[in-house]
């Protein structure tokens, strides 16, 4: 592939020491060799990214965060941590109120007509945790209530009720957003299990299929693909894991899709193209990963919903193409997605878009040639740079530009 030399292939700029040369060969050896035992995805095929961060030495950042945080967290982490904030409001709000109570010797004085406690029926921290739960709750049954003879009673339940709103604004929130984040609708966006490389319009082509299982249609629909794959540069350099882009109709605006009905993405394989040098049998050689990213503004909540997928090189099918999946019926068209992955085979020539290029070029000069050798036979006593002169101000005499001018 062009560009992108295998690590033994590759070779490094100017002459280095053996011992260097050896250990970055060995480097990529060691790095090829294991993607070809474990084969680990960059992204699966469900979209989920495999890279696992570690060592990271700020982790305050994520504190100042703190709402991205738990909205992030895994729904079992996230029910916890909703749990306990407000298990440990109560417990420490019960505790304070015992506290207090026992600072008065209210506990003392159960039923005393004459003693006028800071909160009534509050006589072990049980009945103090009661408090605390109907009055952050707003349950308010009536038995226990802060009398007008405590300002620190009246002080901590005004303390109460504000932490209270508090936890209630954020946790209801996360709560909200962590339910309808748009990954869930990037559930009903599909892609086909495998790619397809043949001829469209004359051009090899790089193809898969997406789809949209919803009747409410992503707004606004992008599609883009990367490349990853490791290589060796010029210099000695390793990089595992380069990402370069696949161009899916950026500058014709092809990419931008309107995603009522499955649809077939094209990778024009060109001179730009990473795969311009690529045959059907060095695919079966070649190790990469394709990234797919879709990615459109929900309709029904207006957030923007991504959903990605990937192909490595024995997902790739040469020489096949899709096959059709909607039909016409009465006042509408239908969709089958059960022939969504389906493919057949089509005659393709197993040589590289670069080598098909070559022998068209080839073809041309060669029928050029002809047609100069045929008039320079017709007239004998002219030379072929003569004929191939006086053919071409012909062209430019019959062009229209000259046409005009006459």
């Amino acid at each position: 592939m062009a560009g992108f030399p295998t690590g033994e292939g590759a070779k490094p700029w100017g002459k280095k020491p053996q011992n260097r040369r050896c250990k970055l060969i060995d480097n990529d050896r060691q790095f090829s060799s294991t993607n070809k035992q474990q084969r680990q995805r960059y992204v699966t095929k469900m979209g989920k990214c495999q890279v696992n961060l570690g060592r990271i030495q700020e982790k305050k950042r994520f504190l100042s965060d703190i709402f991205t945080t738990i909205v992030d967290l895994k729904y079992r982490w996230f029910l916890f941590v909703f749990m306990m904030c407000y298990i440990i409001t109560w417990v420490v709000f019960g505790i304070i109120y015992f506290f207090d109570a026992w600072i008065r010797d209210d506990v003392n004085h159960i039923g005393d007509p004459e003693w006028k406690p800071c909160i009534e029926n509050v006589d072990n921290f049980i009945s103090a945790l009661l408090f605390s739960v109907e009055s952050q709750r707003t349950i308010g049954y009536g038995s226990r209530i802060v009398t007008a003879d405590c300002t620190e009673g009246v002080i901590l339940l005004m303390a109460q009720s504000i932490v209270g709103s508090m936890i209630d604004a954020l946790m209801v929130g996360c709560m909200f957003v962590k339910i309808s984040r748009p990954k869930k609708r990037a559930q009903t966006l599909i892609f086909s299990k495998k790619c397809v490389v043949s001829h469209r319009d004359e051009k090899l082509c790089l193809m898969f299929r997406i789809g949209d299982l919803r009747d409410s249609h992503m707004v606004d629909a992008k599609i883009r693909a990367k490349l990853i794959k490791s290589r060796q540069t010029k210099e000695g350099e390793f990089i595992p894991l380069e990402q370069s882009e696949l161009n899916l109709g950026y500058d014709t605006g092809e990419d931008r899709l309107f995603l009522v009905e499955p649809q077939i993405i094209c990778h024009v394989i060109n001179d730009h193209s990473p795969f311009w040098e690529m045959t059907a049998e060095s695919l079966k050689r070649e190790q990469f990963e394709i990234i797919v990213i879709l990615e459109g503004i929900v309709e029904a909540t207006g957030m923007t919903c991504q959903a990605r997928t990937s192909y490595i090189e024995d997902e790739i099918l040469w020489g096949y193409r899709f096959e059709p999946c909607m039909t016409l019926e009465k006042g509408a068209f239908r969709v089958d997605y059960s022939r969504f992955e389906k493919t057949f085979e089509v005659q393709t020539p197993a040589a590289s878009a670069k080598e098909t290029y070559e022998l068209k070029e080839m073809e041309r000069q060669d029928q050029s040639t002809l047609s100069l050798t045929s008039a320079a036979a017709l007239h004998p006593d002219m030379s072929l740079v003569q004929v191939e002169g006086e053919a071409r101000g012909k062209v430019h005499c019959c062009s229209p530009a000259n046409l005009n001018m006459h």
